[in-house]
């Protein structure tokens, strides 16, 4: 047998709580904070939306990140060999299968998306994004141009797979974490800085109401609102990487010495930060420039890019930061969902890391092709309806796998496994807050996911019901 593929005798491990924390965070913090956060807090009202996220996170996103470390821990194993491990002959080891397939899912649009902001770091740096603003069409025409070119957009998803997949290939310890440790601080560092330039343009009380005075009557009539109630439930599962068994493998290669609770409990804390700083970096200027915070995904790809135009200069240098942080983000993430595709394979079939990474990598890529091409999808998704490829992807991971993912992942470490050794394993023990967790697992996060997972797949209107 090929000793670099073994599962358990030679099984990589961090170098330090340093490094599994910042990895844990790079997979948290990514394009879910940036590009999807912006834009789907802008269309669902703002600070309505923000509350509603943080009471997901809170109640549901972190009991279920607690859950996928300790799955993860305990087991020493992939997502779907954990619950093999740990639930033999049992179903629920069709989250770690669902896991695996929403890394294929999501990394094949993500790395789309992810190119998009390589080509237009190259395009400040060349000078080409300056004459676009500066032309009579604009960055739309640009972007529009761009996006609708059957080469170029292949071409930066091919760019920014081959970064992710030398990564992964270079292991846990050189390659994942190193990476994160040297991305992370730098993360921090410009969403600060830009988030403190964006609040001088002269935008920043607009923003702050925005986002921090809720419209209350979205609490007062829920069934009027459900739509803002199943964004802030999927952004808070895509922002923190749930359902998709990344914790539950980067858990596993956690030494048994680490205590979980705070571990999961800063991940979450700073994840969320980084999201508000996000909607403090873009928001304010998107007001101080008159432009309606409800603009969709074009926001970052078309508007703010007219507004940093318009700085001059310094417009450009911040142009090329902010790009830079989203591909940064998006790096870190990329990473940790093609590791979880890699090291069931690498389990799976004994191959080598080196081997499965360039594998594995290398058919998510042609998997993103129609993603890139912006094709349209079959009649049969009747639900999804005039979707391109790119946003059905997004739809059927972020609605349909996740939630499914996460509800499995909560019914396990509520009911399927045994109380006092989750418990132990935990961390938590006997506790008053142990108890809660196991209650919210068993009880809150099951039913609040499943209701929201019923309308936001389409089930509930295909069954002639709306909530």
């Amino acid at each position: 047998m090929n000793n670099t593929g073994l599962e358990h005798n030679q099984r990589e491990q961090w170098a330090s709580r340093l490094g599994f924390m910042l990895a844990a965070m790079g997979s948290a913090v990514g394009l879910g904070n940036i590009w999807r956060f912006s834009y789907v807090a802008g269309e669902s009202g703002g600070g309505a939306f923000l509350l509603l996220y943080l009471v997901c996170v809170i109640f549901i996103g972190i009991p279920i990140l607690m859950a996928e470390f300790t799955i993860g821990r305990h087991a020493k194993s992939d997502a779907v060999g954990s619950f093999q491990k740990l639930a033999p002959g049992r179903p629920y080891v069709i989250a770690g299968f669902m896991g695996v397939a929403s890394a294929f899912i999501i990394l094949s649009f993500y790395g789309v998306i992810a190119g998009w902001t390589l080509k237009y770091i190259v395009s400040y740096l060349t000078g080409q994004m300056g004459a676009a603003v500066a032309s009579e069409e604009g960055v739309g025409a640009f972007f529009g141009g761009f996006i609708s070119s059957p080469v170029e957009p292949i071409f930066w998803q091919f760019l920014f797979m081959i970064i992710t997949i030398s990564i992964v290939y270079m292991g846990v310890k050189k390659g994942i974490e190193k990476t994160n440790k040297i991305l992370m601080p730098t993360l921090a560092v410009l969403v600060i800085i830009l988030a403190l330039y964006s609040m001088s343009l002269g935008g920043a009380s607009e923003a702050f109401a925005f986002l921090f005075s809720p419209d209350w009557s979205i609490f007062t009539n829920p069934l009027d609102n459900t739509e803002v109630y199943l964004a802030a439930l999927g952004q808070a599962f895509f922002s923190l990487s749930l359902g998709m068994g990344a914790l539950i493998t980067y858990g596993s290669y956690l030494s048994k010495n680490e205590k979980l609770p705070g571990a999961a409990l800063g991940v979450a804390s700073l994840d969320t930060t980084f999201a508000i700083l996000a909607g403090l970096m873009i928001f304010p200027a998107v007001f101080a420039f008159g432009i309606d915070p409800a603009e969709g995904p074009g926001l970052v790809f078309v508007v703010l890019p007219e507004i940093f135009g318009s700085l001059g200069f310094v417009g450009t240098i911040v142009g090329l930061a902010f790009f830079f942080l989203i591909a940064a983000a998006a790096l870190s993430s990329a990473v940790s969902l093609l590791e979880v595709a890699v090291a069931y394979f690498m389990r799976r079939f004994n191959w080598t890391r080196q081997k499965t990474s360039i594998l594995i990598g290398g058919i998510i890529f042609l998997l993103g092709i129609p993603s890139s091409l912006g094709l349209g999808v079959m009649d049969q998704f009747t639900y999804i309806g005039e979707r391109d490829f790119l946003d059905s992807m997004d739809f059927i991971a972020s609605n349909i796998f996740l939630p499914l993912g996460g509800l499995i992942i909560a019914l396990f470490a509520g009911w399927g496994w045994n109380k006092t050794e989750a418990l132990k394993e935990s961390d938590f023990g006997d506790t008053f807050l142990g108890n809660a967790w196991i209650f919210v697992l068993r009880y809150v996060a099951p039913i609040v996911i499943f209701v929201i997972f019923l309308q936001s797949s389409g089930i509930l209107k295909i069954l002639g019901f709306e909530l």
